[in-house]
Protein backbone atom coordinates (compact mmCIF):
# COMPACT_ATOMS: atom_id res chain seq x y z
CA UNK A 1 0.00 0.00 0.00
CA UNK A 2 3.01 2.41 0.69
CA UNK A 3 4.32 2.03 -2.53
CA UNK A 4 1.10 2.57 -4.43
CA UNK A 5 0.59 6.52 -2.81
CA UNK A 6 3.83 7.23 -3.27
CA UNK A 7 3.65 6.44 -7.12
CA UNK A 8 0.12 8.72 -6.25
CA UNK A 9 2.13 11.05 -4.84
CA UNK A 10 4.78 11.16 -7.19
CA UNK A 11 2.75 11.13 -10.69
CA UNK A 12 0.93 14.38 -8.97
CA UNK A 13 3.89 15.96 -8.33
CA UNK A 14 4.72 15.73 -12.06
CA UNK A 15 1.39 16.73 -13.26
CA UNK A 16 1.26 20.01 -11.12
CA UNK A 17 4.41 21.73 -11.97
CA UNK A 18 5.47 24.69 -12.55
CA UNK A 19 9.01 27.09 -13.37
CA UNK A 20 10.06 30.58 -13.93
CA UNK A 21 12.30 31.89 -15.57
CA UNK A 22 14.14 35.41 -15.77
CA UNK A 23 16.06 37.52 -19.29
CA UNK A 24 17.47 40.71 -19.80
CA UNK A 25 17.00 42.84 -22.89
CA UNK A 26 18.34 46.36 -23.49
CA UNK A 27 15.73 47.69 -25.87
CA UNK A 28 12.25 47.08 -26.82
CA UNK A 29 10.32 48.68 -28.77
CA UNK A 30 6.78 49.08 -30.22
CA UNK A 31 6.20 46.75 -32.88
CA UNK A 32 5.68 50.15 -35.02
CA UNK A 33 9.07 51.02 -34.34
CA UNK A 34 12.26 49.34 -35.59
CA UNK A 35 14.95 49.95 -33.33
CA UNK A 36 18.03 49.37 -35.87
CA UNK A 37 17.23 53.11 -37.79
CA UNK A 38 16.47 54.30 -34.39
CA UNK A 39 19.78 53.43 -33.04
CA UNK A 40 21.62 54.16 -36.21
CA UNK A 41 20.33 57.74 -36.37
CA UNK A 42 21.27 58.38 -32.86
CA UNK A 43 17.61 59.82 -31.82
CA UNK A 44 17.28 61.75 -28.77
CA UNK A 45 15.13 60.67 -26.39
CA UNK A 46 13.44 60.92 -22.87
CA UNK A 47 13.18 58.82 -19.81
CA UNK A 48 9.89 58.96 -18.37
CA UNK A 49 10.04 56.70 -15.87
CA UNK A 50 10.30 53.04 -14.50
CA UNK A 51 7.04 50.84 -15.46
CA UNK A 52 6.02 46.96 -15.61
CA UNK A 53 2.77 45.50 -17.18
CA UNK A 54 2.61 41.90 -17.32
CA UNK A 55 -0.02 39.38 -19.26
CA UNK A 56 -1.09 35.95 -18.52
CA UNK A 57 -2.09 33.09 -21.54
CA UNK A 58 -4.09 30.19 -20.33
CA UNK A 59 -3.86 26.85 -22.39
CA UNK A 60 -6.50 23.58 -22.46
CA UNK A 61 -5.26 20.47 -23.13
CA UNK A 62 -3.64 22.32 -26.06
CA UNK A 63 -5.33 25.04 -27.14
CA UNK A 64 -4.16 28.36 -26.13
CA UNK A 65 -6.60 31.48 -25.59
CA UNK A 66 -5.27 34.84 -25.15
CA UNK A 67 -3.11 37.10 -26.97
CA UNK A 68 0.97 36.10 -26.77
CA UNK A 69 2.17 37.17 -23.80
CA UNK A 70 5.69 39.33 -24.17
CA UNK A 71 4.17 41.73 -26.64
CA UNK A 72 0.89 41.77 -24.60
CA UNK A 73 2.93 42.89 -21.15
CA UNK A 74 5.18 45.22 -23.02
CA UNK A 75 2.06 47.22 -24.35
CA UNK A 76 0.69 47.53 -20.93
CA UNK A 77 4.09 48.93 -20.04
CA UNK A 78 4.52 51.12 -22.10
CA UNK A 79 0.58 52.55 -22.09
CA UNK A 80 1.53 53.27 -18.32
CA UNK A 81 3.13 56.59 -19.50
CA UNK A 82 2.84 56.60 -22.77
CA UNK A 83 6.18 55.70 -24.06
CA UNK A 84 7.66 54.50 -27.21
CA UNK A 85 9.93 51.83 -25.77
CA UNK A 86 12.01 50.06 -23.16
CA UNK A 87 15.41 50.24 -22.35
CA UNK A 88 17.16 48.09 -19.30
CA UNK A 89 14.28 45.32 -19.54
CA UNK A 90 13.51 42.45 -17.28
CA UNK A 91 11.53 39.69 -18.75
CA UNK A 92 10.19 37.42 -16.42
CA UNK A 93 8.23 34.00 -17.99
CA UNK A 94 6.33 32.09 -15.42
CA UNK A 95 4.61 28.31 -16.42
CA UNK A 96 2.66 26.20 -14.41
CA UNK A 97 1.15 23.26 -15.23
CA UNK A 98 -2.04 21.39 -14.03
CA UNK A 99 -2.56 18.38 -15.69
CA UNK A 100 -4.96 19.67 -18.51
CA UNK A 101 -4.64 23.26 -18.18
CA UNK A 102 -1.69 25.54 -18.33
CA UNK A 103 -1.07 29.39 -17.50
CA UNK A 104 1.79 30.78 -19.18
CA UNK A 105 2.60 34.76 -17.50
CA UNK A 106 5.17 37.02 -18.56
CA UNK A 107 6.07 40.59 -16.84
CA UNK A 108 8.57 43.25 -18.02
CA UNK A 109 9.89 45.45 -15.78
CA UNK A 110 12.14 48.48 -17.60
CA UNK A 111 12.15 52.35 -18.14
CA UNK A 112 9.92 53.81 -20.52
CA UNK A 113 11.17 56.36 -23.11
CA UNK A 114 10.20 58.70 -25.58
CA UNK A 115 11.34 59.19 -28.84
Amino acid sequence: MALKQKFWSLLLALLLVGCTATGKLGIVTKPTAEAGPLLKEGRAFQEIGSVEGSACRHTLVVVPVGDDTFPAAVKEALAQKGGDALLHVTVTNSRYNFVVYALDCTTVQGTAIKF
